[in-house]
């Protein structure tokens, strides 16, 4: 079905697709550029580690690539969402584990 000026429904571009993902690179490639930095570093190379790096990166592309389009405005943020807490994670439980080092 279409509207008066021949534009599909379904298919309509959304304003605000950039928002999810500007956020979460900008929280979390710093971030992610730290641990990749500090794992290459390492004489033990990537290992599994590397896995996990890579994964928030492809998720982090994902979330950018995807077409703007409003029904896929819930993947995109999905996507976004979970390379933040890829990334945040083992820094969060660095924290953690240094907090109750600490008491």
């Amino acid at each position: 079905m279409t509207t008066q000026n021949a534009t599909p429904r379904g298919h309509a571009d959304h304003r605000t697709w950039w928002r999810a993902p500007l956020v979460a690179s900008a929280l979390g490639l710093p971030v992610l550029a730290l641990e990749y930095s500090v794992i290459r570093s390492e004489a033990g190379g990537m290992d599994q580690y590397g896995a996990v790096i890579y994964w928030a990166l492809a998720l982090f592309t994902l979330a950018w690539v995807l077409p703007h389009r409003r029904s896929l405005r819930m993947p995109r943020i999905l996507a976004a969402g979970a390379a933040l807490l890829i990334t945040l994670f083992p820094v969060g439980l660095l924290v953690l584990l240094a907090a109750m080092v600490n008491t």
